[in-house]
């Protein structure tokens, strides 16, 4: 199988990422590999794709950093798209502020592949949707917390009065717990200043504020819509911030601590996974808050190396095996079947 990762850009690629440890997993079990920049694509006059794609070629990498030195160190080659099996996008659209054309590269790209036949995960066409976080709205409301999406201050103000004064605000554009904010009564005077400051660069998120947060957030791997799982453990994660910090996300401080997948959580997937299956979204994080669902990362989901350190499992082979099972299956369907039915199946 020819696989290919598309990340960010490979300079800032770190070994500890779950993109690298997918793409050396799959190398390690006989796939030919390739890393792809946002910035190395090509549509040819001809109506073929093309891109500069990296390869590191030793097959008997023991340490994920020198995998990826001796990938960053390539050349690379310029290499027809149409002969890869799959292709997973692995690339954030939030986390490029100084390149805004690549936002969107990934995504746009990975629907000129998907025309090719070459199987796309996750489902860019639905990846185009995700990019705001209004696409986490047409989950079942039971899973979701109270939310309002508006640029109206009197209205954002009247919602958070109803939650008893206490919410969380953020962005609809953007990820990883940036621009954050989380309303008390006591920061109340500062209510309208905050709105306007989120309202500078698009709509409001407005969400009631779960006490549970304070206890931190669950990160669940999901694949094919069922949870991630290898020898009876949940590929997952607790979240906790020691510090005054809200937010739980690694970024900000928080600390990784083994997680407990109750029942509840188990019925929340059920919950969401028709829709996570007919959207094709092959591989996702849910980030889970007591009995609520905060959040779903479609693009890049990261944390699969802090699974492998708290239970001494790596669940990376299966993601792999996943592919393999996709890319066979297709074969035996000789007009194929749509990116989006193959990438979940």
């Amino acid at each position: 199988m020819k696989i290919g990762f598309v990340v960010n850009d490979i300079a800032t690629e770190q070994p500890g990422y779950t993109t690298t440890r997918l793409a050396l997993t799959a190398s390690q079990l006989g796939h030919e590999v390739g890393l792809i920049g946002l910035g190395d694509f090509n549509y040819l006059p001809d109506g073929s794709l093309g891109a500069l794609v990296r390869a590191a070629t030793d097959k008997s990498y023991r340490s994920h950093k020198r995998y990826l030195d001796d990938l960053k160190a390539s050349q690379g080659e310029q290499t027809a798209l149409g002969n890869f099996d799959v292709i997973m996008l692995r690339s954030d659209p939030a986390s490029d502020p100084e390149r805004p054309w690549a936002s969107t590269a990934g995504v746009a790209f990975g629907q000129l592949i998907a025309s090719t036949g070459v199987l796309v995960v996750n489902d860019p066409e639905t990846l185009a949707t995700a990019m705001s976080k209004a696409y986490f709205q047409h989950f079942p409301e039971v899973v979701r917390p109270k939310t309002l999406i508006s640029r109206d201050q009197e209205q954002i103000a009247s919602f958070v009065k109803d939650l008893g004064g206490q919410a969380v605000l953020k962005p609809l554009q953007g990820s990883g717990g940036s621009g954050v904010f989380l309303v008390t009564k006591e920061e109340s005077p500062n209510l309208n200043q905050i709105i306007e400051a989120i309202a500078r660069d698009g709509y409001v998120v407005a969400q009631e504020y779960l006490p549970a947060a304070a206890e931190g957030d669950t990160r669940l791997f999901v694949m094919d819509g069922k949870p991630l799982k290898v020898d009876g453990k949940y590929a997952a994660f607790r979240r906790v911030n020691e510090t005054s910090d809200m937010r739980s996300n690694v970024s900000a401080g928080g600390h990784i601590r083994e997680a407990e997948i109750t029942d509840e959580m188990l019925r929340m997937v059920s919950a969401i996974r028709p829709k996570l299956v007919s959207d094709g979204m092959f591989l996702v994080g849910l980030d889970i808050v007591g009995d609520k669902l905060m959040e779903i990362n479609v693009f890049t989901p990261g944390g699969l190396g802090s699974t492998q350190n708290i239970y001494d499992v790596d669940f990376t082979p299966k993601v792999i095996e996943a592919l393999e099972r996709k890319v066979q299956m297709r074969s035996h369907y000789p007009h194929g079947l749509p990116n989006k039915t193959l990438a979940a199946m």
